[in-house]
């Protein structure tokens, strides 16, 4: 058997040739139809899929009405003196068309399972979208990528009916493997046919194992190589902890003035803040993370306007809306946002300005290692890692970044109580070296309280209170601030007389120091501002009564203790009040009599209107 390997090489040419290009138009149409929100996005996504779907016959039927000399581009063509049809670039042609929508869809379905966090992070970092699509896009899609590219290679060296029509069968230009074995299997020279068969198997089977040799462990070795040359050793421990922001003539200040309709409220937050950190206080879904991601600019307002130190980042009448890099914000997500195919160092690297020489970002990057106390771990990867030092590392990589404005959205909520304890402590002291502006959004109070000198309350898009946190915790403005803010005892109330209310929900009449507002509608009283006065102890005697015990509630070191006032209860939930104490206070309540004696003092109750 005399068999030419003429259609071997033309297969392999064309399918190569053709990978090629639908590499580049597969991927640019994905990262396009990622972001692309306008009318008809079904339909654009349906004529980039159809070769997929169409029989190839169809498709070659199409190729020829648009590439024929009556077709569309066939007159332009021949106007050229350029013929296609029965060529070999027409099984280029061909095999593109019937692959491309396998690397088109591949590459889409990879882009769409990255966490958008990271492409937000990578902008917010200054990145341009060419650094974000090349340096974290595309290498975050690298596996299913080269799942999209063995796919179309392998579509490309089977393509048979399109090919077929548009360029034919002609022996040692157009006939390709899959063309030979047809008319091999035609003219009944079987065994022919099976040589081809073997031959395209062999191909495709050596295309894979290729691919699966090219593994991520390589790839990971020499990414770990190319670490060791980006940060050396620390050859002063005395390293600042971090490198000063470049002083400014003016007192940072942020004004903010917004509205935004979302899903189920209205987003309206108008507040201003200087350099002291601001706590934004609130339930989830209330409003806080997406006032963040305005002023980052990862979303736009629909109205209203962002000034940050007197640089104007959005204004809806002015038709300002400064991109993310441009606005020069350091953020710190929820989930960290690590670049997971970047290294420690690569990830604090990231976001420094690009004036600095190798040796500048070299110390710099050991400042900040030296700081975040992982000395040592720059060439590991965010995986490799726990949560707790992931954290210090997004944090020292969002300050590298020389930001004008540090967005902290819940830094800490997926972290345990110790690691809790130990990166709050870290956040403090950068944020005291640290002369910006920054926002910190929590729904723990406690946590607010000690990071931030003031807060704003927030609740489904309104702030309802605002100022020092003394003044938020010890006056709130309403009864719902005092609600977000850990309060958990309220009555309605009527007024009795001057001075005078009476706490309908809690059957007590109670004497108060703060003003009674006209319209009243109901008092309270936080958990720890109880007093259980001793019998000997000589104390002002308002708005003292007996109390009974319901149920208790124990943590390690708190007690919460529900009370019934002016009568035993009946049952568990039978009670009026909660009240929190120390152990050792309720080591000794516990050994008195009932009923006790509790007092809510003038001073600690709180009247709303």
């Amino acid at each position: 058997m005399n068999l030419d390997l003429t259609p071997v090489w033309i297969s392999l040419k064309t399918a190569s040739v053709a990978t090629i290009i639908t590499f580049f138009l597969g991927v640019i149409a994905a990262r396009w139809m990622l972001d692309y929100r306008g009318i008809g996005k079904g339909l654009v996504d349906g004529i980039l899929t159809s070769p997929l779907v169409l029989p190839p016959t169809v498709v070659g039927f199409l190729l020829l009405l648009l590439l024929g000399k009556n077709g569309i581009f066939g007159k332009l063509l021949e106007q050229l003196n350029i013929d296609i049809i029965f060529t070999w670039y027409a099984t280029v042609i061909a095999a593109t068309v019937v692959a491309f929508p396998l690397m088109y869809k591949t590459a889409l379905g990879a882009f769409k399972q990255i966490d958008p966090n990271l492409i937000a992070c990578g902008r917010t970092l200054g990145a341009s979208e060419w650094r974000v699509f090349w340096q974290i896009i595309l290498p975050l899609a690298k596996p299913g990528i080269i799942s999209g590219v063995l796919l179309s290679f392998a579509r490309s060296l089977g393509e048979f009916g399109a090919t077929l029509m548009l360029a034919g069968s002609i022996p040692g230009k157009t006939q390709t493997i899959p063309i030979a074995i047809f008319f091999a299997a035609e003219g009944g020279e079987m065994d022919q046919a099976l040589v081809w068969v073997l031959l395209i198997l062999g191909i495709s089977l050596s295309v894979m194992m290729a691919v699966e040799y090219y593994s991520d462990d390589g790839w990971t070795r020499k990414k770990r190589k190319r670490c060791r040359n980006l940060v050396s050793k620390p050859s002063n421990p005395s390293i600042p902890n971090f490198l000063p922001i470049s002083p400014s003539n003016f007192e940072p200040e942020l004004i903010v003035d917004i509205h935004k309709q979302l899903s189920y409220f209205a987003l309206d937050m108008a507040f201003n803040v200087n350099n002291q950190p601001l706590g934004l206080l609130g339930a989830s879904g209330s409003g806080k993370s997406m006032t963040l991601r305005c002023i980052a600019g990862l979303s736009k307002p629909d109205r209203g306007r962002i000034i940050l130190n007197n640089k104007t980042l959005f204004d809806s009448d002015r038709k300002i809306n400064l991109s993310v890099r441009e606005r020069r914000v350091g953020f710190l997500f929820q989930n960290y946002a690590l670049f997971p195919h970047l290294t420690v160092a690569e990830n604090i690297a990231f976001g420094l300005p690009k004036k600095l020489s190798s040796l500048e970002i070299k110390q710099e990057v050991e400042s900040r290692l030296v700081a975040i106390q992982l000395t040592g771990m720059s060439d590991r990867y965010p995986h490799e890692l726990s949560g707790g030092q992931q954290q210090r590392v997004a944090l020292a990589r969002a300050l590298a970044s020389r930001p004008d404005i540090l967005l902290l959205d819940e830094p800490f909520s997926a972290l345990d109580t110790y690691l809790r304890d130990q990166l709050e402590k870290l956040l403090r002291v950068s944020l005291s070296e640290y002369s910006g502006v920054t926002l910190f959004v929590t729904h723990n109070l406690e946590e607010a309280y000690r990071v931030c000198s003031d807060l704003l309350v927030i609740d489904q898009g309104k702030i309802i209170s605002k100022g020092t946190k003394q003044e938020i915790f010890e006056h709130p403005q309403s009864a719902r601030a005092a609600q977000v803010t850990g309060c958990k005892n309220f009555s309605n109330a009527v007024i009795q007389n001057s001075g005078q209310l009476i706490a309908t929900d809690w059957e007590c009449t109670l004497e108060t120091i703060e003003p009674i507002p006209k319209y009243l509608g109901c008092v309270g009283i936080r958990a720890h501002q109880f007093i259980f006065p001793d019998v000997e102890e000589t104390t002002t005697p308002q708005n003292i009564f007996p109390c009974w015990l319901a149920a208790t509630s124990e943590t390690q070191h708190r007690v919460t203790l529900y009370l019934k006032l002016n009568s035993a209860p009946t049952s568990l939930q039978d009670y009026h009040i909660q009240a929190e104490v120390f152990q050792e206070k309720w080591f000794k309540l516990k050994a008195r009599p009932f009923p006790w004696q509790i007092q809510l003092h003038p001073m600690r109750l709180m009247v709303f209107p």
